[in-house]
């Protein structure tokens, strides 16, 4: 039996919170108010999951729930240590002992690596779960300062730029991509002050994924 590393831990973290962004999509499209005059329509586009990701309420938010899960991260990591080092004994000595003693340790260690595949993808779970629950949270906040913003704006139709399941965007002038605007007004409205730069090993936050 192959033991799950503690590092397959944190890409898994990150990876199950970049599959459970892609479902952060933006609000259902809403009908422009009747106008008597008819004109041409004017059309925005935005990388709504980076708007909403990219947010600062966002960043301390999944900086917190990084940190939640800290502990138990590290107890992975104890119990991976404590499984290499029981293999490497049961490796060196094995020769040496009896049966029995085999045996015994052999069913210590599957017994450690049960609790490790259990311990990780509970741990796995657990932070899917609660980052779903965040992202689903700031999408719906985000996206209603996305509305109110199009609308001052003048534009008519506003399309999802990043979503790669349902991409239909393929070619806008700059002028016409408001995912900062978005950003930067939602950023305004939360009063949350960007947070600090974190170091070159923590987790980054999920961002779109790349086009296929």
């Amino acid at each position: 039996m192959k033991r799950l590393p503690f590092f397959a831990l944190l890409l898994a973290l990150a990876s199950v919170v970049a599959a459970a962004g892609q479902t952060a999509t933006a609000p259902a499209a809403q009908k422009p108010a009747a106008s008597t005059a008819a004109g041409p329509a004017k059309v925005a586009v935005i990388a709504f999951q980076a708007a909403v990701t990219q947010t600062n309420e966002f960043q301390r938010d999944f900086a917190d729930l990084q940190k939640k899960y800290d502990p138990r991260r590290q107890q992975i990591k104890t119990l991976t240590d404590e499984l290499d080092n029981l293999t490497k004994q049961l490796q060196a000595q094995g020769a040496q002992l009896t049966d029995a003693e085999r045996a015994s340790r052999s069913r210590t260690i599957d017994e450690k690596k049960r609790q490790l595949d259990r311990e990780t993808q509970d741990a796995q779970s657990d932070f899917q779960n609660e980052a779903q629950q965040l992202l689903n949270n700031m999408a719906g906040k985000v996206g209603a300062v996305m509305t109110d913003l199009a609308a001052k704006l003048g534009f008519t139709l506003v399309l999802d730029a990043g979503d790669q399941q349902n991409a239909t965007v393929l070619y806008a002038i700059p002028s016409t991509d408001i995912t900062k605007a978005v950003i930067d007004a939602y950023n305004l409205k939360s009063g949350v002050p960007a947070p600090p730069a974190q170091s070159s090993n923590a987790v980054d936050a999920p961002q779109p994924a790349p086009a296929q």
